[in-house]
């Protein structure tokens, strides 16, 4: 009886949440230089809509809505597998440098490219692939301990090391542009879905939904993994290469991620604490309200983003990292106090 209760309860909470991101879907679409009202909207997307009217919602708006949102899944499914493999709440694809590790790969690519034609967008979530998996095999590399394995804590630490000589590295190569290249890649640099286009909801589409449904076929294994890996091994799980596929999911979500939007700090942080929060620990139930937290996060944040100083707009990214900044520093000292506890026996 407890058991549907709860159940019935994360399916209340999750269409809640669809229904809010239903809500923000509409917010986003009226939000910008010239407002279309509720009545508008629907004729609009009904396909009762006249040239420009179809140009503002079908070739801008509506693109970049999707690209938000399938943004917000990667990111916050990303972060939900690298705290349940690391064990470690403050694991989060930006902070470990994997997005890093991406966008520079992507931003050579587009100084060199100029233009992006759409074989160009498909090939991006491929070669920011392999930039991310660069990085966290380096990082991996350098974080194992002989006899000890992964040490979660000198993981952390590592990526913020790697993450700011990659960010620095990509400044100089910003730097090396011209104006118009700066510019693009700047915004871009600071997470930004400001031109997204078709091309890049076409992109995203295989990537987020293919890795979040073999994710989800896996939900018993994470679970498993999270109680250690002695006992997941003394249950059958064969832990290691359990989870060497499963940071390649994480990674290749992050990657086609940052492909599109560049880097959004926090939300792979944010989205799976307000999803664990509510719905509990189980990844069955985890891993959808991840997504569906990721993509409100990224679609609120770009919103905002656009009516707070309109008609200019804030890119997401900077945004997300206003709301994700200081519950990242709340968990730093939450964990440092449990450590302290711990250690003096509490």
């Amino acid at each position: 009886m407890k058991n549907l209760w709860k159940q019935s309860r994360c399916i209340r909470f999750l269409v809640m949440s669809l229904l809010l991101l239903g809500v923000l879907f509409f917010v986003s679409i009226n939000a910008g230089y010239t407002p279309i009202g509720m009545e508008d909207m629907l004729r609009i997307l009904s396909g009762g809509g006249v040239g420009g009217e179809n140009m503002i919602v079908f070739d801008f708006r509506l693109p970049r809505i999707l690209v938000a949102i399938l943004v917000g899944m990667g990111f916050s499914l990303s972060g939900c597998v690298l705290q349940g493999i690391t064990r470690n709440p403050l694991a989060d694809p930006g902070l470990l440098g994997i997005n890093s590790g991406a966008g520079i790969v992507v931003l050579i690519f587009m100084t060199l490219s100029g233009t992006l034609s759409l074989g160009g967008v498909l090939s991006l979530p491929f070669l920011s692939l392999l930039g991310a998996l660069l990085t966290s095999g380096l990082l991996y590399a350098i974080s194992v301990q002989k006899g000890r394995g992964l040490n979660t804590a000198r993981l952390i630490l590592n990526g913020i090391a790697i993450q700011a000589g990659i960010n620095a590295l990509m400044t100089i190569l910003v730097l090396k542009l011209d104006d118009t290249q700066y510019n693009t890649l700047a915004v871009w640099q600071a997470g930004s879905i400001h031109n997204s286009n078709w091309k890049m909801v076409v992109s995203l589409i295989p990537w987020i939904f293919t890795a979040m449904g073999y994710l989800c076929m896996r939900a018993k294994e994470l679970d498993i993994l999270m109680v250690g890996d002695e006992l997941s091994a003394g249950v059958g799980v064969s832990v290691q290469k359990e989870k060497k596929i499963l940071l390649f999911m994480a990674v290749a979500l992050a990657a086609a991620s940052v492909s599109v939007s560049g880097s959004l700090h926090f939300v792979g942080l944010l989205g799976p604490h307000m999803a664990r929060r509510i719905v509990g620990s189980r990844h069955r139930i985890l891993l959808p309200f991840c997504a569906v937290t990721g993509a409100i996060l990224v679609l609120a944040a770009d919103t905002i983003g656009r009516i707070i100083i309109e008609p200019s707009e804030i890119p997401a990214g900077i945004v997300a990292a206003i709301l994700g900044a200081p519950y990242f520093l709340f968990l730093l000292v939450s964990n440092s106090r449990a450590g302290r506890k711990e250690n003096a026996g509490i």
